[in-house]
């Protein structure tokens, strides 16, 4: 029975050694659709690029557009595309009807018969178009004003998904698979610290995403200590990490327990709030610097050393402290603002921190998560952060191990 639907798609890349071409070939049998591979050009060596050209057959347009919808992450384009669509925002803060939904991957859309490259690239937001030249970006929905230019449809869109090489020469490449606690620990700190010493040797910045237990497991002066060695550029974390870390500082507790002695304090559990207390009163965190009062810690590091910090609240904050941003889609555009430029990011001891700061990341920046709960980084990965790594461990001991890789190597 002869396709009443036929739709030719190109792909180019490593789509063989990195399964893009079968997970295509796989997704049009799976939709009921049918495939003929009119080309194919293998590389012959293992830095060549392969080139397909498929022939795709459905019983119906709907069919075909679920086939299509389905394999476009993947890279697979139609063969002669046109100029993507585009539509004028309507309402503020909601896309027009069918917009592109993005991706995490490097993404071009055509105009006036030219790719060019979406700027600002993150997951689940729309394209919006520069009306004064050829230019895009990603835009977020809440920030969508009315006349803006909006992509819609696929259209005149292509990704260029990540290609998993079959030479797997370094642990983003080699451990790339589900999460386990049975990794070898230290050969996995020795290839973080060798990424964020070459991510400042291409003049690019490391990002921290932290959490409550970095202060909890004594792990508190090891994150100022590699603040202070400039292997830590950007601090995104909430009002329980920058509280924590000043309540060390004012009483040497950690929600009233003793790091020292890893025993509860008489009135110990009061420790946070008196802290939250006396920031407030002295105006916030870098007045309490000025005057004298906060000498040591983490966000002690950051405000001296003009390392920027993004501090998001939470329903659950005591306080918060003032410099703690409480309007979530504030949150998300202040970390948006610190994004470019980041080359590696750093995620320890945070759940929540870690998803949303993995939404906001592009798929080329690559992702070091650990935390002593393997979910962490399968939640993180199940979201689409193919580039993330992790490591089934506590914040003190990880910590304490990538200070010592780092120590060793040489900062360029």
């Amino acid at each position: 029975m002869s396709a009443a639907h036929v739709e030719f798609v190109e792909m180019t890349g490593h789509i063989i050694d990195s399964l893009l071409l079968p997970k295509v070939l796989d997704a049009i049998l799976s939709r009921g659709g049918r495939y003929h591979i009119e080309t194919l050009r293998l590389g012959e060596r293992q830095d060549d690029t392969s080139y397909a050209r498929i022939e795709i057959q459905a019983d119906s347009a709907e069919q075909l557009e679920a086939i299509l919808a389905e394999i476009h992450p993947h890279g697979a384009v139609p063969a002669h595309p046109s100029d993507c669509q585009i539509a004028i925002a309507d309402m503020n803060g909601a896309f027009p009807d069918g917009f592109y939904c993005t991706t995490n991957f490097r993404t071009q859309i055509k105009l006036a018969g030219e790719w060019i490259d979406v700027e600002d690239q993150e997951m689940d937001c729309g394209i919006l178009v520069d009306p004064d030249g050829p230019a895009a970006r990603c835009i977020p929905m809440t920030a969508v004003k009315i006349g803006d230019r909006i992509v819609i449809g696929r259209q005149g869109t292509r990704v260029f998904p990540p290609e998993a090489e079959m030479r797997r020469h370094e642990l983003f490449e080699f451990m790339s698979s589900p999460v386990s606690s049975e990794r070898p620990k230290a050969v996995s700190v020795r290839e973080i610290a060798t990424a964020i010493r070459k991510t400042r040797a291409a003049g690019e910045k490391v990002l921290a995403v932290l959490g409550p237990a970095v202060v909890h497991t004594g792990g508190g002066e090891l994150v100022a200590q590699l603040i202070r060695a400039g292997d830590i550029n950007i601090v995104f974390a909430g009002n329980a990490l920058a509280t924590h870390d000043i309540e060390q500082a004012f009483y040497g507790t950690s929600l009233g327990v003793s790091l020292d002695q890893g025993l509860p304090t008489d009135e110990g559990h009061e420790h946070h709030l008196r802290t939250i207390n006396t920031i407030r009163r002295l105006g916030g965190i870098k007045n309490a610097i000025e005057q004298g009062r906060l000498r040591s810690g983490i966000m002690y590091e950051c405000v001296t050393r003009q390392v920027p910090f993004v501090l998001a609240g939470s329903i659950r904050d005591d306080g918060p402290l003032p410099e703690v941003i409480t309007d979530t889609l504030a949150a998300q555009d202040a970390m948006r603002r610190l994004i470019p430029g980041v080359g590696f990011c750093l995620m320890v001891a945070t759940t929540l921190h870690s998803v949303a700061v993995g939404n906001l990341l592009p798929a080329w920046v690559k992702v070091a998560c650990i935390d002593i709960n393997p979910a962490t980084v399968t939640k993180l990965m199940d979201r689409g952060s193919t580039q993330t790594v992790g490591i089934v461990s506590d914040a003190e001991p990880f910590l304490r191990s990538l200070v010592a890789e780092l120590n060793k190597l040489p900062v360029s």
